[in-house]
């Protein structure tokens, strides 16, 4: 494994990548560039990052290979003899291409996608068991034609170096094509439409306020404390735990001005209970991250409320959709979104777990067989 150094903002970077070229422009970003120099500056607890000469982002971390992983592919797996003491085989320390705060794989502009494949395989595929370029668009309707189009050859380019091809998860979005919230209610069944109405009604217990980050306030320590607290909140209570975002990097992102932050906050009885930090990009709203307190956020259903919030003000601003993550995609189709997948291209170095991987590749498509199918 190459030693990881430490670079001037405190960054780890690989003493094979340079550090003395300037960000480059990205091809698949819907968010900020901002949030990819944050990422790099202050990585997820446990990880290191860094950034390719060509100025691909990646990090270094401990990944459970069965995440993603249908229920009962996993159960098969988890089941077999002696995984208690086999399967901390299946947590290797892996390199992955890409970032956890952007939506897509950041691709440099100018850089070559099969040039780009094979000096990532040349730098870091001895190194590390496991090689991920993450989250690879497919024909994304969010995308332009020139993104999808590198992002296609990138995935071809990957599996010309022995990459496997597997579904990622499902990005939800809503393209705003309706004259008011009422509009996009009534293409929901009547069954929806009774129920999002009646929680909706916990909406006249709440205060509401939008911040922009950069927002003076942000200066405090102790507001930006509490607002960490709350995106604590919704990790902890997570199924999937894989990356933890520190407080220096969420104290980075409230005091940034310049990136286009918008926080819906609310508040019950003169308390925040909940915000959702988004952000206006490239005509979209942006969804990244949430804050609740439990169990009043739930039981005054935020959620709901917040959902229909962020359409109405995509709509006001005269924004094309609402993007609105990856995570609970049940609960998004129900509440009317749409989706696009991605891929991951995955290298793994012992050539038996290779053909396992092979093997199993179809059992990596939980979201997409949860999702398709099924009418809106």
């Amino acid at each position: 494994m190459p030693r990881i150094q430490q670079g001037t903002s405190g960054a780890p970077h690989s003493p094979m990548d340079s550090t003395d070229h300037p960000a480059p422009a990205y091809l698949n970003l819907l968010e900020p560039a901002g949030l990819v120099t944050q990422f790099l500056a202050y990585p997820p607890e446990d990880f290191s990052t860094g950034a390719t000469q060509d100025g691909a982002p990646w990090f270094v971390a401990r990944f459970d290979l069965l995440t993603t992983m249908e229920p009962e592919a996993k159960r098969r797996i988890t089941t077999l003899p002696l995984h208690r003491w086999w399967g901390e085989w299946l947590k290797p320390l892996t390199c992955f291409v890409g970032t956890t705060v952007t939506e897509y794989t950041p691709l440099p502009a100018q850089v070559d996608g099969r040039a780009l494949v094979a000096r990532i395989k040349a730098r870091h595929a001895h190194d590390y068991a496991f090689l991920i370029i993450k989250d690879i668009p497919q024909d994304s309707p969010l995308l332009a034609a020139d993104d999808n189009a590198a992002s296609k050859a990138l995935a071809d380019a990957s599996r010309e170096n022995g990459f496997v091809l597997l579904e990622g998860q499902a990005l939800a979005y809503v393209a705003i094509d309706f004259a008011s919230t009422d509009e996009y209610l009534a293409r929901l069944s009547s069954g929806r439409r009774k129920d999002i109405r009646r929680k909706l009604r916990s909406a006249a217990e709440l205060e509401f306020e939008t911040v922009a980050t950069g927002d003076a306030r942000f200066a405090d320590p102790t507001v930006r404390a509490e607002y960490y607290s709350l995106f604590l909140n919704v990790y902890n209570q997570s199924e999937i735990h894989f990356d933890l975002l520190t407080a220096d990097y969420f104290n980075a992102i409230l005091q940034d001005a310049r990136s286009g932050g918008i926080l819906f906050v609310y508040r019950h009885a003169g308390r925040m209970i909940g915000f959702n930090l988004c952000y206006v990009c490239a005509g979209n709203l942006v969804d990244k991250y949430v804050g609740f307190v439990y169990p009043q956020a739930r039981d005054l259903n935020l959620y709901f409320i917040s959902w229909m919030r962020n359409l109405d003000y995509a709509l006001q601003h005269g924004l094309r959709h609402y993007i609105a993550g990856w995570t609970d995609p049940e609960i998004k189709r129900y509440l009317g979104a749409k989706f696009t997948f991605t891929r991951h291209a995955v290298h793994v170095r012992n050539p038996l777990l290779r053909a396992i991987l092979r093997r199993f590749s179809g059992a990596f498509e939980s979201d997409r067989a949860a999702l398709e199918g099924k009418s809106p």
